[in-house]
C-alpha cells in the first residue's frame, strides 16, 4: 500500500503507525511526505514549468501499488495545499492521468487540530470524484484523542482484503 503524508508533523506521524500496522502484518506499505518532494505551485499560466523529480517519484509510487492511504491535516476547513498542488501536477504531467486513480482504494485520515472533519468530507469528495472507491471507515485523531490502533489495524485489513481481489496490472 502507498501511504502520502499531507504534512511533516502529526500526520506524517499518522502514516508511520499505519505503515507499522501494515508491516506487522505483512502488508508491504511505502510512505511518501508529499511535503519533501518540494513540487513547485502548479500555475496555469505556465503550464510548461518542470514539477522536478519529486513528480516522477509520486507517479512510480502510484504506479507501484494498487491501494492507497492519505493522511492529511485541516487547513481552514479542507484540504492542505501540498495535497492539492501534487493532485494538481498529476493531473497536467501523467500519462494517464486516470489511470493512477481510477477504482483506486483508498482509505483516509486526518490528525487535525482543527477537528478533522471537513478535511475527511473534502478528501472524500476529491478522491471519489478522481474515480477512487474511497473506503466507508476513515481514521480522525486529534491531540485530545489519540489514534485508535485497533481501527488502524481494521483500515490496514480492508485494504489489504482489496489489493489481493484487484487484477494485477
Amino acid at each position: 500500500m502507498l501511504i502520502l503524508a499531507a504534512s511533516s508533523g502529526e500526520n506524517l506521524a499518522m502514516a508511520r503507525q499505519i505503515a507499522a500496522a501494515a508491516e506487522a502484518d505483512d502488508v508491504h506499505a511505502e510512505i511518501i511526505e508529499l511535503c519533501r518532494l518540494d513540487l513547485p505551485l502548479y500555475l496555469p499560466t505556465a503550464p510548461d514549468r518542470d514539477p522536478g523529480p519529486g513528480l516522477d517519484q509520486l507517479v512510480g509510487a502510484l504506479q507501484r501499488h494498487r491501494t492507497l492511504f492519505v493522511c492529511a491535516p485541516e487547513y481552514n476547513g479542507s484540504i492542505p495545499p501540498v495535497l492539492t498542488n501534487a493532485i494538481a501536477w498529476l493531473s497536467v504531467r501523467s500519462d494517464d492521468f486516470r489511470s493512477l486513480f481510477q477504482q483506486r482504494p483508498v482509505a483516509l485520515g486526518s490528525h487535525s487540530g482543527g477537528g478533522g472533519h471537513r478535511v475527511l468530507v473534502a478528501m472524500r469528495q476529491q478522491f471519489a470524484y478522481l474515480g477512487c472507491t474511497v473506503l466507508g471507515r476513515e481514521l480522525l485523531a486529534t491531540s485530545q484523542k489519540p489514534l485508535n490502533p485497533q481501527s488502524v489495524k481494521e483500515l490496514v485489513g480492508q485494504l489489504d482484503r482489496l489489493d489481493r481481489l484487484a487484477p494485477a496490472g
